[in-house]
């Protein structure tokens, strides 16, 4: 092999490889030898069939496999003897006008990880914001919860169906006057107002009473999660079997005991355990986006313009997904375009943070355990079902950009959770409201890494005026401060190469159901999870394994 060097600007790297006829021809000769006992050919023992006959028969997959392979070796050990630490799949092609026989000449294109100047991690000082959990919060919350705790009670039989009530009924829905699959139920229960059934449905029931027949009119989304309903016009003939009214919870030991519980003293402990919770993730939201805004302000360095582009385009699909389900998608696309610049900003910040993350964590021995790795795998694997859980395992076992994917997000909570053990800590009682305005107030654009940027337009610093607007017509901005939520990787396998994921629990009816998903009780919002990039991405393979299929 041979390998000339063509392109080193900044961090651009460019080869081109020449693997002679000759390499590729010792390669074939020497698979033939390998499969030779495995050959099976009429008029010959096993194992005796010419090595010639087997080239005349397999000698074009042959050949294929024996470039592959050498076109994978040679860059490989370009990347080793050039001691290169590329930032993303290098890009390799074949040289056009390819013959077998023939020299094989490959283009490789890659870029590189820059060397990340050594990061200064004294002198950072950092401001803890607790938040004490008093009687009060405790007791309101305690109320909150308890009006999440209807009691139904049937009403009377002359009783019609309002807003807030719960509507028990058997439904058979039709498309085109035939029903359809999914489209039949019984003992649905629908409280009316809850936004749970498709636009329509709900406000047709109102004014039923139990015993009543009807029949409703009703068009599914256009979006609707059933291809083949989407935009239909359909009828559901019902059955009103009851009508129940709400009855408000009583705060009371019965109330506790009615959850599994001892006692309302042990309700208010978890209670008061579950605001702590939120507490310290405020807290500790708080102090991540003041410690990477030091990290940014203080170190300044090229990024690979192929990883921030990869990570904009993150987030930009992100955006127009949320732009799309906006009142107005149009204008929440247009107010995205105009900031275009800007969110490329966030993207290189991201990925200067991910890098400057990673190399702070190497250098000083911060690591990931195999048993945390073992833990993240299991973790990850609950989310698959039964059949697929040992298939997802082994496919991250195999793929080592799968398992750094996994390992990134517990990598760089333990990078923070160093750093705030080095820094210069400082503590300060606040209100809950007040540490959440000093979060919604960093919500911001600045990369942190230029004086200049905080001169120009920034949508976090939008008078308050503005900011009420925008939330009204454009979709939620991401966060600057979070490092590259990727590591340099191979492109992810396809929704339809990974396995399937454990559908959630259905309702009892599925085809008029908005959301089949059950709303989720309020639970401590947890701070965001970003990966610090890998320093040393393995080079891309000719052939990625898949995972297995989600359903």
């Amino acid at each position: 092999m041979q390998t000339v060097e063509t392109l080193n600007e900044g961090l651009k790297r460019a080869y081109t490889l020449t693997i002679t006829a000759k390499d590729i021809d010792k390669r074939v000769d020497a698979e033939v030898k390998r499969v030779a006992p495995q050959v099976r050919m009429p008029g010959f023992r096993p194992g005796k069939v010419p090595t010639n006959l087997i080239r005349r028969m397999h000698g074009e997959a042959l050949m294929q496999d024996a470039l592959n392979s050498s076109i994978q070796e040679g860059v490989q050990k370009v990347i080793a003897d050039h001691k290169l630490r590329p930032a993303m799949q290098p890009s390799v092609e074949l040289g056009d006008g390819y013959e077998a026989g023939k020299d094989a000449e490959i283009k490789i294109a890659l870029e590189v990880l820059p060397d990340v100047p050594a990061p200064a991690i004294d002198g950072i000082t950092l401001e803890r914001l607790t938040v004490p959990v008093d009687d009060a919060a405790v007791d309101a919350q305690l109320e909150k919860f308890a009006s999440q705790q209807k009691r139904w009670d049937d009403a009377a039989k002359t009783h019609k169906a309002k807003t807030g009530d719960l509507v028990v009924m058997d439904f058979v829905g039709k498309v085109d006057g035939t029903p359809f699959d999914g489209g039949t139920g019984e003992d649905m229960s629908v409280e009316i107002g809850s936004g749970r059934l498709i636009p329509g449905f709900e406000d047709q029931i109102v004014g039923v009473k139990a015993g009543d027949e009807k029949t409703i009119e009703v068009t599914f989304p256009e979006d609707y999660n059933a291809e083949h309903l989407q935009g239909k016009p359909a009828t559901f003939d019902l059955k009103i079997k009851t009508v129940r009214t709400a009855k408000d919870a009583v705060i009371d030991e019965e109330l506790a005991t009615s959850l599994g519980l001892e006692s309302l003293d042990q309700l208010k402990g978890l209670l008061k355990g579950q605001i702590e919770q939120e507490h310290n993730n405020l807290t500790r939201t708080h102090m991540k986006r003041k410690l990477l805004d030091q990290l940014a302000a203080g170190h300044d360095f090229p990024v690979p313009p192929s990883m921030v582009e990869a990570e904009f385009q993150q987030i930009w699909a992100q955006l127009e997904h949320e732009a799309s389900h906006e009142e107005d998608p149009k204008a929440a696309l247009a107010e995205m375009e105009a900031e275009r610049d800007e969110y490329h900003a966030i993207a290189e910040r991201r990925v200067r943070l991910g890098l400057l993350l990673s190399e702070i964590g190497q250098a000083n021995g911060v690591e990931v355990t195999q048993q945390e790795m073992s833990r993240l795998i299991m973790q990850a694997a609950q989310q698959y079902g039964p059949e697929d859980r040992e298939r997802f395992i082994q496919y991250v076992q195999q793929e080592p950009m799968a398992a750094a994917q996994l390992r990134a997000p517990l990598y760089e909570d333990k990078v923070v959770d160093f750093l705030f053990e080095k820094a210069d800590v400082t503590d300060r009682d606040v209100t809950r409201e007040e540490i959440e305005a000093a979060i919604e107030s960093e919500e911001g654009f600045s990369t942190g890494t230029h004086s200049h940027d905080h001169d120009n337009h920034k949508p976090g610093q939008k008078s308050a005026a503005k900011k009420s607007a925008a939330k009204k017509s454009t979709a939620a901005k991401p966060k600057a401060e979070e490092p590259a939520k990727k590591a340099p990787t191979k492109a992810a396998p396809s929704k339809d190469d990974k396995p399937a994921k454990k559908p959630a629990a259905k309702a009892k009816a599925e085809a008029p159901v908005k959301d089949a998903a059950p709303k989720k009780v309020p639970a401590a919002k947890a701070a965001t999870k970003a990966e610090a990039t890998e320093k040393k991405p393995a080079a891309k393979k000719p052939a990625a394994k898949k995972a297995p299929a989600k359903k």
